[in-house]
């Protein structure tokens, strides 16, 4: 674990208030679009449909407000498992997985951040005793960057929480950065394929696509599940591997 560093109190709290302003800003328009509702005509789509049909009616524009949706969401440990599945609806398996790609990464490197250089002393005082996150700081001052890769491709900590807890450990920012990315391509590519796959069935379903073309992203999406499994399996293997030299002295972490 890195040692405390010192901010000057000036700059934490304008940092944090700026942090709060744009998250207040973003979560209200979100939700202000997402949970519209008209007193007139049927039933409303519910909020997550909403939402979808909103960016989608922003054309161009909708890549932008959905990849600071995404970013907003995983700052404030919303769930994005719906937002990626929603990206291959919305964009297909190419355009979604790379927009994924980079707005879960600018998430994961703003709490990072936060942790480090704004909220170190909150963080620290409520997770740094757990014994799983110790054995895992432990691991990373021996290992740097490549514990974090295989926690990425087999995550043991949450995913919005442990974007927190790696600012508490002593891997370097870029670093993180890039291994963080290469680390949370498979399973972003799967959930993307999983929105790509249900649009490409409904539109099979109303004569939109032929069921050949519906045929063969399905053997793609096995593919990708195989894959997926496959190197989940070997960085699981190679992460108890360096696990079992890495327990912490659990007299010290109570």
């Amino acid at each position: 674990m890195l040692p405390k560093r010192k901010t000057h109190p000036l700059i934490r709290w304008i940092g944090l208030f700026a942090l709060g302003a744009v998250l207040l800003f973003g979560e209200s328009e979100l939700l202000a679009q997402a949970s519209a509702e008209t007193t007139d005509g049927p039933a409303q789509p519910g909020r997550v449909e909403a939402f979808y049909e909103w960016i989608d009616s922003l054309g161009g524009a909708g890549y932008g407000v959905y990849a600071a949706s995404y970013v907003l969401a995983t700052v404030l440990f919303l769930p994005g498992s719906l937002l990626t599945i929603g990206a291959g609806l919305l964009f297909g398996v190419v355009k979604g997985s790379i927009l994924v790609s980079i707005s879960s990464v600018t998430g994961a490197a703003l709490a990072f951040l936060v942790a480090r250089y704004l909220a170190r002393e909150r963080i620290e005082n409520k997770f740094g005793k757990n014994l799983k996150f110790a054995a895992i700081d432990t691991a990373i001052g021996k290992e740097g960057w490549k514990i974090v890769l295989l926690l990425r491709l087999t995550p043991l900590l949450p995913f919005n929480l442990s974007n927190y807890l790696y600012g508490l450990t002593s891997v370097a920012f870029w670093p993180y950065v890039l291994a963080s990315w290469i680390g949370m391509m498979p399973g972003t590519i799967l959930f993307v394929y999983i929105g790509s796959l249900g649009k490409t069935a409904a539109e099979a379903a109303a004569g939109g696509a032929d069921s050949g073309k519906l045929a063969l992203n399905a053997v793609a999406f096995l593919a990708t599940i195989a894959v997926t499994v496959f190197v989940t399996k070997i960085a699981r293997t190679a992460l108890q591997n360096v696990q079992l030299d890495s327990e912490p002295d659990t007299t010290a972490a109570s």
